[in-house]
């Protein structure tokens, strides 16, 4: 009998263990889906943001080469980047945006162009989608950072060595963003 209680106990944690971990594999995955929803949603501004620097080109070509040369430094973010890669890139995003806002400010026929409305357009839609993405993160690390702090839970967390992730955050610069409304 006492072998029985034994045995049932054992089965009963082993059980709780393995229903841990699951819903910490699960959390940590829904922190790295958040990551990489941000890098398509960045993808996307790049492509905007590409476009955007040709239609400069017939305006200026130090303004382009500028913007060009910004657009060759980006990198991906995938679910395994940090929240730092993600800054950087959202820091990389904003000075392009900062130099074609320079060249429109030169060239005002340039804001007057269809198709550079309708690329601008784009770029804040993406760039709403990437605030959405980044909020959804936050959200997300925040549940499993909880999860992983919360005893008896923290226990299996430390068994298989969930780590606590990084929160995205606030860059200092966005307050003096220049409006990308033309």
């Amino acid at each position: 009998m006492t072998l029985l209680i034994i045995i049932a106990i054992v089965a009963i944690l082993v059980l709780w263990v393995i229903s841990v971990q699951r819903k910490l594999v699960k959390q940590e995955e829904i922190c790295k889906n958040g990551l990489s929803q941000i890098g398509v949603q960045q993808s996307s501004r790049w492509d905007a943001l590409k476009a955007l620097a040709e239609l400069t080109k017939g305006y200026s070509d130090h303004e382009y080469k500028t913007i060009t040369d910004t657009i060759a430094q980006r990198r991906p973010i995938t679910g395994n980047s940090s929240p730092a890669d993600a800054n950087a890139q959202e820091t990389l995003l904003n000075q392009a945006l900062s130099s074609l806002n320079v060249v429109v400010e030169k060239y005002p026929e340039l804001k007057a162009n269809e198709t550079f409305i309708k690329t601008m357009d784009s770029v804040n839609t993406y760039t709403e989608q990437v605030r959405m993405s980044q909020m959804v993160y936050n959200d997300s690390v925040t549940n499993y950072n909880r999860l992983i702090r919360q005893f008896p839970d923290s226990i299996v967390a430390s068994l298989f060595h969930f780590v606590q992730r990084d929160y995205l955050q606030v860059n200092e610069g966005k307050a003096e963003m220049p409006s990308m409304k033309f």
